[in-house]
């Protein structure tokens, strides 16, 4: 069986089994995950997620955060395409 039948054969239940394992380091029947195992699992539910959960929902994702650029004087996120703030000088702080 190659890696594309067994994502196939992966059913929500196993997922949430194979998660649980990764984030616990053991089995429900509480046998230690060796490392081996613990990746395969973690690759596993990784496969899984990308193929079932929009992005906003998969394991280890992180929301982008907006960019403070350089040379706002209040803090203020300012767009790139801003033209007003593109010309700005940066202001270098000792």
């Amino acid at each position: 069986m190659d890696i594309e039948q067994a994502l196939q054969a992966l059913t929500p239940d196993v997922y949430e089994k194979l998660k649980l394992a990764v984030e616990i380091g053991k089995w429900s029947d509480g046998r230690k995950l060796s490392a081996a195992q613990r990746a395969t699992c973690l690759q596993a539910v990784i496969a899984y997620d990308s193929k079932h959960k929009p992005e906003a929902e998969r394991v280890g994702f992180i929301a982008p955060r907006k960019h403070q650029h350089c040379g706002s004087s209040k803090g203020e996120i300012v767009a790139a395409d801003d033209s007003s703030q593109r010309d700005k000088p940066l202001k270098w702080q000792h």
